[in-house]
């Protein structure tokens, strides 16, 4: 993960916010006094509050595992589904 100080990202805020949202590669911005951020991209934070919320419920891991052992022919088909 790239690392820069927090005067060097407030120098490049357009280029790092650029750089962050088109690589999804988080930047560490660093400070003297040892207090450190991460910076990523919206997408990804929503991904990953997405990914928590899914886990937060239970069973819902196991659930996704066993369907993706679940071979297609035996899935219902989508003609076969009420929305």
């Amino acid at each position: 993960m790239t690392a820069i100080s927090v005067t060097k990202a407030r120098e490049n805020i357009y280029q790092i916010l650029s750089e962050v949202n088109s690589s999804s590669q988080p930047i560490t911005i660093t400070n003297n006094r040892g207090k450190n951020a991460v910076l990523i991209s919206e997408e990804d934070w929503n991904a990953i509050q997405e990914t928590l919320y899914l886990t937060s419920i239970e069973g819902m891991a196991e659930s996704i595992i066993e369907g993706a052992k679940t071979p297609i022919e035996d899935c219902i088909s989508e003609d076969m589904v009420e929305w």
